[in-house]
């Protein structure tokens, strides 16, 4: 068995050194300077962060392929320097085995095998092909080029630069593990509903918010050349937005037959309940920062609302409902994505301003150590059940994936409430969530639950806390309603969806 062995590894280091050769014996050309160029570029990958930042400004799949590659990087770069270099010490080629004006400037003294550069090139382009084909496609010559750059250079042997590549697809592929791929097309719903067609936004009422995208850009401008005939207004920051809202139509005496709303997810979530309460269809401008509830309805830009209001075409769709009874009486509030009591709302908030620098998950992990360290246990009854909670999520409608990293919902009609928890009453419950985490087996960790339920009921056993419903920070309460609306509202949107690459 070594002997065979051994006679393996003398082969390979035989193909090895004849690879080089003829690398070495190539015609010297202007291609030298561009592979020592981008070989040195790829050092410490920044050469994949600049082509992350260039991927990451534009939203869709190429920002996700993006964030999945930086992602796959780590891991790739871990096992290739962190493991391979240290169990499989190998030397790397001499500098005399290519011509000089080849050689780098400064050569690395590490262990040959495995090359980080080829792990860290591989492992970005198979990332971001997995978000996006099309991208990953014009990365691949990149990455190729990256990768036999350092044999060019004469740094490393081509088994090295073999199997750094085996290992970066290998952490390509593994992000799917904790981060899976889905389709970019919207949720579906049985539902059509009857909607007015909207000429030019005639009859509307549009409320937008020019606080609510990045950078604090006004898509009033936007929203006006799409609907020019539409009444625009802007949050009275003295009055509340329903309010606001409902004493506009009221004014209006029936002339509003359709009611309009560019900005982020908490905006649409007060807008979104006047229709329901009105029975008015609502057209929907993305123009927040994050947009998770215009993105699981198929809206992505101005252009395609215009066309489904054009066209009066709509669908129906659920709606979350939480009534809050605490001090100061009876509460009771609307959402279109999640609400969340406990420890939930403070993780979201240090996530995303983590994700400012961080990827994803990486950014999502330091929030919930952060969020869990603080955290003080909840004594709830749920449904009736009593046991202590680290934190509550309450979704509208089902989530995917199962965990405690929702992201999209597949369907918006299934009348029921997307229920998760952490408990507290277990021994070591922080400690085993964080690592059934980390190893994506949380799904069979005994310290979190999840159901699907048309109804929860939540009763805190000691003193108030606060609900959060998308993204906004409610009133204090002990007991709260949720419920599930079925198609409680009309939304315009093209039957189709749509895609986007």
């Amino acid at each position: 068995m070594f002997k065979s062995l051994k006679r393996s590894l003398r082969q390979v280091g035989e193909t090895d050194r004849e690879l080089v050769r003829l690398s070495a014996a190539l015609p010297r050309t202007r291609a030298d300077d561009v592979l020592t160029t981008l070989s040195v570029a790829a050092n410490k990958s920044r050469l994949w962060w600049a082509a992350g930042a260039v991927l990451a400004a534009r939203k869709g799949a190429t920002r996700r392929g993006a964030l999945r590659g930086v992602a796959a990087i780590a891991g790739a770069s871990a096992a290739a320097n962190l493991v391979g270099k240290l169990l499989f010490p190998r030397r790397r080629p001499a500098a005399e085995e290519v011509p000089v004006h080849r050689r780098l400037t400064k050569r690395p003294t590490s262990s040959s095998f495995p090359s980080g550069h080829a792990a860290s090139a591989a492992a970005f382009t198979t990332a971001v092909a997995l978000e996006s084909p099309k991208a990953g496609l014009v990365i691949a010559p990149l990455a190729a080029a990256v990768a036999y750059s350092r044999i060019h250079t004469g740094v490393h042997w081509p088994s090295d630069v073999g199997a750094g590549a085996l290992v970066g697809v290998a952490a390509g592929l593994a992000t799917r593990r904790w981060w899976p791929v889905h389709p970019d097309v919207p949720a579906r719903t049985a539902h059509d509903a009857d909607a007015p067609p909207m000429v030019d936004g005639d009859d509307m009422l549009v409320l937008v918010n020019p606080n609510s995208g990045p950078g604090g850009q006004d898509p009033a401008a936007e929203a006006r050349h799409a609907w020019p005939k539409a009444k625009l207004i802007h949050p009275d920051p003295a009055t509340d937005i329903r309010a606001q809202l409902e004493s506009e139509i009221d004014a209006a005496d029936g002339a509003i037959r359709a009611l309009g709303v560019a900005g982020g997810d908490g905006t649409v979530a007060a807008v979104a309940s006047v229709a329901a309460e009105r029975g008015l269809p609502l057209a929907l401008f993305p123009a927040g920062t994050l947009n998770h509830f215009a993105r699981d309805v198929g809206l992505r830009s101005m252009p395609e609302a215009d066309r489904a209001t054009e066209a009066g075409s709509a669908v129906g769709i659920d709606l979350g409902e939480v009534e809050i009874e605490g001090t100061d009486g009876l509460d009771r509030r609307w959402f279109v994505n999640t609400a969340s009591v406990g420890g939930y709302p403070e993780l979201v908030r240090i996530r995303e301003k983590l994700q400012e620098r961080l990827p994803k998950w990486p950014a999502a992990l330091l929030a919930l150590v952060r969020t869990l360290r603080r955290a003080t246990p909840l004594r709830v009854e749920l449904n009736g059940r009593r046991v202590a909670v680290w934190l509550i999520f309450v979704g509208n409608g089902t989530y995917a994936p199962k965990g405690f990293w929702p992201s999209r919902r597949p369907a918006l009609d299934t009348g029921l409430l997307d229920v998760r928890y952490l408990r507290a009453d277990l021994p070591y419950s922080r400690a085993r969530f964080l690592l059934a985490t980390v190893t994506n087996s949380l799904t069979r960790s005994h310290v979190y639950r999840e159901a699907d339920v048309p109804e929860l009921e939540v009763r805190l056993l000691d003193g108030n806390r606060r609900i959060a419903t998308d993204g906004e920070v409610g009133p204090l309460g002990n007991h709260f309603r949720f419920r599930a609306h079925p198609s409680a509202l009309t939304i315009y949107r093209n039957h189709r969806g749509t895609t986007s690459d």
